[in-house]
């Protein structure tokens, strides 16, 4: 178990592509809520799950909850909500829609530079926000851009007073050419993309 990090799971989106409530959506029989916040509970001691208001029939199984101390900022603001609230020097946050979350990747990240601000993957070209390890000195530049409303959390990438690690796709491959851990389920397509066996390896 992971007792320097927080795990933090946002869990606050509203669902506009998917048209329904993800949290609820089911993945091998198992809701995606369920599965992550489980593989973060098997992982780290401390795990925070940050909503935007509260939800009637979301078990937390005993996880303290945080609500979205900006409104209306989206991801964003549950990252700065959760790297608040959370009592660890730096924190790994992830979507609560990511039913293929790694244990072994996790650790794998955590693993570089201890003193980086920010260990982000970047596959095919972007960034995966939501999959990343912070530490607390991102907030108050989470916390200048929620106030003038650019919420991109990509851009904090781009702060240079912050300490970056970036891992490749050559650096992640070992742990499946698929890159499961950072597949997230945004539309239809995608839960039926989830629920699809993976590939056969050569």
């Amino acid at each position: 178990m992971i007792e320097n990090v927080s795990g933090v799971l946002i869990a606050g989106g509203r669902s506009r592509r998917m048209g329904q409530d993800k949290r609820f959506m089911k993945v091998s029989g198992r809701s995606v809520f369920d599965r992550t916040l489980a593989l973060l509970r098997a992982t780290f001691t401390e795990n925070i799950v940050v909503l935007a208001g509260p939800i009637e029939m979301l078990d937390v199984h005993s996880c303290p909850v945080a609500y979205d101390l900006i409104p209306n900022a989206g991801s964003l603001g549950g990252l700065y909500t959760g790297l608040m609230t959370a009592s660890r020097p730096r924190v790994f946050a992830v979507a609560c829609d990511m039913p293929f979350l790694d244990t072994e990747v996790i650790h794998f990240m955590l693993s570089h530079d201890e003193t980086a601000d920010v260990v982000v993957a970047n596959l095919a070209g972007r960034f995966q926000p939501m999959h990343t390890l912070y530490s607390k000195r991102c907030t108050p530049f989470l916390q200048a851009m929620a106030q003038r409303q650019d919420l991109k959390i990509q851009k904090l990438f781009q702060e240079k007073e912050l300490r970056m690690t970036i891992l490749t796709e050559n650096d992640l491959r070992a742990f499946g050419p698929e890159f499961r851990s950072f597949q997230n389920i945004n539309t239809p397509d995608d839960l039926a993309l989830a629920e699809a066996p993976p590939p056969l390896q050569p």
